[in-house]
């Protein structure tokens, strides 16, 4: 992968549609065939599009001499499925806290070597632990990020709207046609529960029919149930608001001023991204050397800078620049955090229920 290779303020996926995965050195095949380097040493490396800092896979090479063949996953949901029957050759994989339990009770992920991973010294005291993961045994964190909705100031009904509520994507007609939401099918029926009041969590039977009516009636109003992708609708002008992370949004506005992004009143769901090794990982060792290099430091703070999601990583921040630091898109207010909830994995059985909720919504 040759350095230099990213457009400063564009997003990869963006450069991809572009130019093709040739154009930034990247293999995004769905396998891991054709991707192999001139290294003998090589960490098969799975993550979400846009994720990844511009020279972060070079410089590891180049600090180790362990190559990384990098591909990518649109949802949780596609990841689980891909591990469902095994490995296909993974080395590390970025699920979100709720996946990291249930990849864990389903035997799908290796537990960590803490002492292959001294950078863990480098983490803010409050992700030490996680109560989705007790003990940080099978996960480091990557990032932490909330779920909100970014929108196109130009196209709201005066200057001064805000749509600050879940109502506009989920329940409304005003934006029809111009609107995408998540295809992911736990965090979309939380959020709909959320907007209705309800916790994200404990959702009961009587409410997921009425989300599931409420969806279904909506439909017709959605442009998309986006892959990973909806700031790109957003820039591309083929939808005015998006159900979108805030690092994505905070992407995007790098790129037009025209973009904006809130946290509904309502509240919304706070998640973090995890560092696992998978089961049957072909190469472990050099597996655990990838997740202790991305907890360094400087590595960390490359991240950070591309991506603009909040890191967890302490020595990284401290390299940040003030107006990343001080982002509340990034890094949102304390009185907005106190409406974000995790979202926790409740068994196969919701998640299977969840999933085929999305499956109906899709088919109506």
């Amino acid at each position: 992968m040759a350095k230099g290779k990213y457009l400063k303020g564009a997003s990869r996926r963006s450069l991809l549609k572009q130019f093709g995965a040739a154009a930034v050195g990247i293999s995004f095949a769905g396998g891991l065939a054709g991707c192999s380097r001139a290294s003998s040493r090589t960490v098969n490396f799975h993550n979400w599009a846009t994720y990844i800092g511009p020279t972060t896979l070079d410089d590891f090479q180049e600090a180790t001499g362990i190559s990384v063949n990098y591909t990518n996953f649109a949802s949780n949901d596609e990841l689980f499925a891909a591990l469902r029957a095994g490995n296909p050759g993974y080395d590390v994989i970025v699920p979100s806290n709720e996946y990291v339990t249930r990849m864990a009770d389903a035997q799908m992920l290796m537990e960590l070597d803490h002492s292959l991973i001294p950078n863990k010294a480098n983490l803010l005291p409050e992700f030490l632990d996680a109560g989705f993961d007790p003990g940080r045994r099978y996960s480091m964190p990557y990032t932490w990020l909330v779920v909100g909705v970014g929108y196109r100031k130009s196209r709201m009904p005066s200057p001064t709207f805000v749509p600050d509520s879940w109502r506009y994507l989920l329940d409304s007609n005003q934006f029809t046609g111009r609107i995408a939401v998540l295809g992911d099918s736990a965090d979309l029926i939380r959020l709909s529960a959320k907007y209705k009041g309800h916790s994200v969590n404990g959702v009961p039977d009587a409410m997921l029919s009425e989300i599931e009516q409420m969806l279904i009636r909506q439909k017709p109003h959605i442009k998309a149930f986006h892959e990973d992708d909806g700031q790109d609708l957003l820039l591309s002008g083929e939808v005015d608001i998006v159900m979108e992370y805030n690092g994505d949004i905070a992407q995007s506005i790098r790129d037009d001023a025209d973009i904006a992004w809130v946290i509904p009143s309502e509240g919304t769901l706070q998640n973090q991204d995890c560092l696992c090794i998978p089961n049957q990982a072909p190469h472990p060792e050099d597996a655990h050397a990838f997740i202790n290099y991305l907890l360094d430091g400087q590595a960390g703070a490359g991240i950070a800078e591309e991506i603009q999601y909040a890191t967890p990583n302490s020595a990284a921040r401290d390299l940040m620049p003030e107006d990343y630091k001080s982002n509340t898109i990034v890094y949102p207010t304390p009185a907005e955090l106190a409406r974000c909830e995790y979202g926790a994995f409740e068994g196969d059985e919701k998640a299977r229920l969840y999933e085929e909720i999305f499956t109906r919504i899709s088919a109506a």
